[in-house]
């Protein structure tokens, strides 16, 4: 069983950037695929990144402005998010799940943190 615990959330403004963390209780995260979803307001939740074995993936509509990473100092992986969008309003989620499945679908995890919230303004 591994428990995620996200941080970092906020309100930041158009442009900005934020980055939220995720912690992985009892297992190293390089133990799993790790990955970051959101929900935005009425909309389905959507992959925006993910790692594991060293590789990295992302969303197209992050790809060049989100950076997700990990220290294994600290078990933690983090998402790096610059130039946010208004769209991009949403509860962002930590997943983990055991390494080899499709990494964009939400059904392959089977580990969720609670959400942080992220909130873009004009």
């Amino acid at each position: 069983q591994v428990q995620l615990a996200e941080s970092g959330g906020g309100l930041v403004q158009t442009g900005g950037s934020l980055t939220l963390s995720c912690a992985p209780s009892g297992r190293a995260f390089s133990m799993y695929l790790m990955a970051w979803f959101r929900q935005g307001p009425g909309k389905e939740r959507e992959f925006v990144a993910a790692m594991s074995d060293g590789a990295k993936y992302y969303a197209d509509s992050v790809k060049g402005r989100f950076t997700i990473s990990g220290d294994n100092a600290k078990n933690t992986v983090h998402l790096q998010m610059n130039s946010l969008k208004l769209e991009e309003t949403a509860v962002y989620y930590c997943a983990a799940a055991p390494r080899g499945g499709k990494y964009a679908l939400p059904t392959t995890y089977p580990y969720w943190g609670q959400g942080t919230q992220v909130t873009v303004s004009s």
